[in-house]
């Protein structure tokens, strides 16, 4: 009987090694990303960050002010709300003006941090908390800094999330 002799590249062995750990790879990872897509936690996730980007922006708009663009910076806060907080600065629009034209005051928000800190998505309901810092310039005197945080209650339109409720957050230890 004849005996047959096969010779194994070393090169040969190591590319069907490598190129079966590759495909092997690609196959966990594609499966890891559609799991990951069709993960409702995912979904959720997304919506909690959507509605925290809306309300800390919301929150800002609603705090920033300049006289000398009133129209611009109403309209923003008129974009930035809706349901009975958008219907309350709508119907006292004219007013506010002529108070912040009397006064030239000049207000701008910075954000400083935000949590949601309940969302309900198949609702369409949020609530956030931000802090920030807002800084008032009158035409005289220095500018008043102050920081302070904010509760606000968000409503998903066809538009995206925007505020529906926006209120100061307590302060101080309120326990008895």
């Amino acid at each position: 009987m004849a005996r047959v002799r096969t010779t194994r590249n070393p090169l040969v062995v190591a590319a069907v090694v490598l190129t079966v750990a590759a495909a092997g790879a690609a196959g966990w990872g594609g499966w890891s990303r559609y799991d990951a897509a069709h993960d409702d936690a995912a979904a959720y996730a997304e919506a909690r960050d959507d509605a925290l980007a809306a309300g800390e922006q919301a929150v800002q708009n609603m705090n920033t002010l300049d006289h000398a663009h009133l129209e611009k910076g109403l309209d923003s806060w008129e974009a930035s709300t809706t349901g009975d907080l958008h219907r309350q600065l709508a119907e006292g629009r004219e007013a506010f003006v002529k108070q912040i034209e009397a006064a030239k005051t000049v207000s701008t928000a910075k954000v400083l941090s935000g949590a949601v800190t309940e969302l309900d998505d198949r609702a369409g309901r949020a609530g956030v908390m931000v802090a920030l810092r807002v800084t008032v310039s009158a035409p005289e005197g220095e500018p008043a800094v102050k920081e302070s945080r904010m509760l606000g209650q968000l409503t998903r339109t066809s538009e995206g999330w925007k505020l529906s409720a926006l209120g100061q957050a307590p302060v101080g230890n309120t326990a008895g």
